[in-house]
């Protein structure tokens, strides 16, 4: 793809990062200049051959006038590290870029917020809608009129039905689905292989059973402690 000379950094620099690398390198007008890591975590000074630089000093190494950035976290934490960074890059100036594969197919009227990234072979119908910090892995189905919630994770091959509501930080499991005119809480884990035919109660985890029924608590699962609400 013919590149326009817009500069980006990548946050982050573990797998999604060089995964990040690749695909905006080959299939975005995007250059990337950089990686940047949270200090304590900063174990490397290059990484193909480009800078990483702590995330604390990112703006006045790469001014945000000068440079957009992507958050390349997956879902750790059950998204809060990815939803945290996020707005840290917002809050030094950055425009968080949205990455759609040339091998998605993309409704004309399909909405997608800042800093999402929608792998190969995902589908996204008619007037659907995914908010900021929206990550699809490849082969999704989201389907006419439905809604994804900020910083939401899908694995690959998730079904989600026409006119559903998928609520904020939610996580789901490969080859999971959800039916039409459901809601999805805020939080839920949705295992892989489940199906949901109904609505969900946040911050629940559900698994495949003949009738899914919430089991553990999903903040709980991934340790998320009051302040991260």
């Amino acid at each position: 793809m013919q590149k326009t000379g817009e500069k980006l950094v990548i946050v982050g620099d573990g797998e999604f990062a060089e995964i990040a690398f690749e695909y905006f390198t080959r299939d975005s007008p995007f250059e990337v200049a950089a990686f940047s890591v949270e200090a304590p975590f900063l174990k490397r000074d290059r990484l193909f051959g480009l800078p990483v630089v702590p995330f604390e000093q990112v703006q006045s190494l790469y001014p945000p006038a000068q440079y957009r950035a992507f958050v390349a976290v997956t879902h750790t934490r059950l998204n809060r590290v990815r939803r945290r960074l996020f707005q840290a890059a917002k809050d030094k100036g950055y425009t968080p870029v949205s990455y759609v594969s040339t091998h998605a197919f993309v409704w004309h009227n399909v909405s997608i917020g800042e800093n999402c990234f929608v792998f190969e072979h995902n589908v996204l119908q008619y007037h659907a809608r995914l908010g900021d910090n929206v990550i699809l892995w490849s082969g999704n189905h989201i389907g006419h009129r439905s809604t994804i919630g900020d910083h939401s994770f899908l694995s690959s091959h998730v079904v989600i039905s026409g006119y559903c509501e998928i609520g904020e930080s939610c996580f789901f499991g490969v080859n999971s689905a959800v039916g039409n005119n459901v809601k999805v809480g805020r939080d839920c884990v949705i295992a892989a292989g489940t199906v949901v035919t109904r609505d969900t109660v946040p911050g629940k985890v559900y698994k495949a059973d003949r009738e899914p029924r919430p089991r553990a608590s999903s903040r709980a699962l991934f340790k998320i402690k009051a302040d991260e609400e």
